[in-house]
């Protein structure tokens, strides 16, 4: 097994291996490059189509910030505002008419409790998986491993440590439900 294919199915792995430092080198110009465009700019959808596994033709504010990319599949219509980090070490599968606020964190990647693995600098993740129409806060921070579901809303702020259900309003840290179904 490569580290890539350690690090896509969860397993521990080295982040230094030379294949995952070269698709982050990637990754870092094609940020780099999007980031400096301005609404409009032609140059922003080849990059985009570049940079992630599926655009499907996000709106996606500057700056943007991700790990890889490759891992993040996006469905149709949706909106991401500025600032946000999708740090996909592992997928990260966002359906149809999502919406994200500023500076919302989804983070795939963990790291080990004991202090000595910790030392040695492996790490994981586990994928973070968002159905349809699910509207995600300004701030918000979704944990590794979380799933929402269709029409889920996450308020601002939220820190997600489990799955939210669909159509369920969660706010708070830990995020807690506050409605139970949304209309």
């Amino acid at each position: 097994m490569t580290a890539r294919e350690d690090m896509l199915a969860g397993r521990p792995y080295d982040p230094g291996d030379g294949e995952l430092v070269a698709m982050r080198r990637v990754a870092q110009g094609l940020m780099r490059d999007y980031n400096a465009t301005i609404i409009g700019d032609k140059t922003r959808a080849r990059t985009l189509n570049q940079l992630l596994g599926t655009w499907n033709g996000a709106v996606i504010r500057a700056p943007f910030a991700v790990d890889y990319g490759k891992h993040i599949h996006f469905g149709p219509d949706c909106f991401v505002n500025f600032g946000c980090y999708f740090m996909d070490i592992c997928d990260i599968r966002i359906g149809a008419r999502c919406q994200f606020g500023t500076g919302v964190h989804l983070l795939t990647e963990d790291r080990p409790r004991d202090i000595k693995r910790r030392a040695k600098g492996v790490e994981w993740g586990r994928p973070i998986t968002i159905g349809d129409d699910v509207w995600v806060g300004g701030g918000a921070i979704l944990l590794p491993g979380v799933t929402v579901g269709d029409g889920a809303i996450i308020g601002a702020g939220a820190v997600v440590t489990r799955d939210v259900p669909a159509g369920l309003t969660v706010a708070g840290n830990p995020a807690r439900p506050l409605h139970q179904k949304n209309t």
